[in-house]
């Protein structure tokens, strides 16, 4: 007399749980890169926004010339925005906040003249080799450097 077994046996289970580990073995790296990669690509366009919106905060606000932090650029906590120099919405709130993607954003103003004239913004990971490789900056030039791994800086690579 002959028994049917039902269900899968223990080596049929083994191979296919042996199976998603492969394939997942495979995938997850692929997706942490991918996932840099954004968090890279928008640190830049970020820096990018920040280039912009200092030269129209500082065509409005020519007697101020650049904004004197970050969070000068974004609304602010009222709304509407009230446009004025401490919240001229010319960023969104979260990146005026300093933080965006993986990335922390530290804007510096050189205020060492009336109208400020000269600004740097750098854009690190906030966790080296998780969020991100590649470190980003800025100035009033408008033109993006970036270094790998490590915060960039004026002498690092342009974009």
């Amino acid at each position: 007399m002959k028994h049917r077994q039902l269900g899968f046996s223990l080596i049929e289970l083994l191979v296919v749980v042996a199976i998603i580990l492969i394939i997942a073995a495979i995938a997850i790296p692929n997706f942490l890169r991918a996932k840099i990669t954004a968090n890279e690509s928008s640190a830049v366009s970020s820096v990018h926004a920040v280039d912009t919106a200092e030269i129209a905060y500082s065509s409005m606000f020519s007697n101020i010339g650049y904004s004197a932090n970050l969070s000068d650029l974004g609304p602010g906590a009222t709304s509407p925005c009230p446009g004025t120099a401490t919240a001229s919405c010319f960023i969104d709130p979260t990146l005026a906040t300093g933080t965006k993607s993986g990335f922390k954003f530290t804007y510096a103003q050189n205020a060492s003249a009336t109208p400020a004239i000269q600004f740097t913004i750098n854009a690190d990971p906030v966790t080296q080799g998780i969020t991100g490789q590649k470190g980003f900056y800025s100035d009033e030039s408008n033109v993006i450097r970036y270094a790998s791994p490590g915060p960039a800086s004026l002498s690092s690579a342009p974009l």
